[in-house]
């Protein structure tokens, strides 16, 4: 807890191979769906789900067919506007050998 207790941050490794059971064509739709159900489940207050578009380009950074497995986020959640706002931790390394082709 920061800030006089108004805003709670927490990190989160959200696993997102669920995605891959389904079709090719919308795996990255669903990866973003899937982490506004994962804070909705998560931060049952919130009423307002709001994802960075660091986090929304770090899904689609490889096409639609292709999301990570896994994305860790920083969920910060005020308490008086009752907003969860997903954050990328940090950059994670992209595999060079995805990159050069």
């Amino acid at each position: 807890m920061s800030e006089e207790g108004k805003i709670v941050k927490s990190i989160h490794v959200i696993p997102l191979k669920r995605v891959y059971w389904g079709r090719r064509t919308n795996r990255a739709d669903r990866a973003i769906r899937l982490i506004r159900k994962y804070v909705a489940r998560h931060f049952k207050d919130a009423e307002r789900i709001v994802i960075s578009n660091e986090v929304n380009n770090y899904i689609w950074r490889f096409s639609r067919e292709k999301p990570p497995r896994r994305v860790m986020v920083e969920i910060r959640f005020d308490k008086e506007e009752k907003v969860a706002k997903v954050l990328l931790v940090r950059k994670q390394n992209i595999i060079s050998s995805r990159t050069e082709k």
